[in-house]
């Protein structure tokens, strides 16, 4: 028989975190396009920071939720889709590295429903969270190139971008690599005949 199913019991701590996460990152995207990158970047890297918050309070209050496990990578997702695609507008970053980025989270995720769909859960790598930490480092270094006080100081200004560039690409090799990484792993649900 089922388990009750209540609405308040979607609403614990860890899944307030992630909504509201989810709702600041328009506030984000907003005032990076309007040109106030240095609010921008404290809401990014707030935002950023507190991804572990709810994935902690969820485990060490024993309230994991099938809702919780969907919103919270969805809010990592969109945080980092909404960066590059503000920073791609302001012409301050080319678009192919959104495409990279944005091509392997699809395949990933797909091959995260194919093994779900085989009872086989996919973790996240080593690989695969040194390239989040890296992608949002690099993305903060891009929106601070865009503050003021920077953009005044021509050697400070140049420090950022050369700063903001190996680590993006850095960050773009890592995206490469994990992906490769999980396929590699989990060639086998794809090659399986049914």
């Amino acid at each position: 028989m089922p388990s009750q199913f209540t609405s308040a019991s979607i609403w614990t701590p860890a899944n307030v975190v992630t909504c509201i996460r989810i709702l600041f990152i328009p506030v984000f995207y907003v005032l990076l396009l309007f040109k106030l990158p240095l609010a921008a970047v404290i809401i990014f890297a707030l935002l950023a920071a507190t991804d572990w918050l709810d994935g902690y309070l969820a485990r060490s209050r024993n309230e994991v939720t099938n809702f919780g496990k969907f919103m919270d990578p969805i809010a990592d997702k969109l945080l980092v889709l909404a960066a590059l695609l503000a920073l791609i507008e302001l012409g301050s970053m080319p678009s192919w590295i959104a495409l990279v980025i944005v091509t392997r989270e699809f395949l990933v995720s797909g091959l995260r429903m194919l093994a779900a769909s085989e009872g086989v859960v996919i973790a996240a790598s080593k690989i695969g969270k040194a390239k989040t930490a890296t992608t949002l480092v690099a993305l903060i270094l891009f929106m601070i190139k865009e503050i003021t006080f920077v953009v005044s100081n021509p050697v400070l200004f140049q420090v950022i971008v050369v700063l903001a560039w190996i680590l993006m690409v850095i960050a773009v090799i890592l995206t490469i690599y994990s992906m490769y990484d999980y396929f590699k792993k989990s060639a086998h649900l794809l090659l399986e005949a049914h």
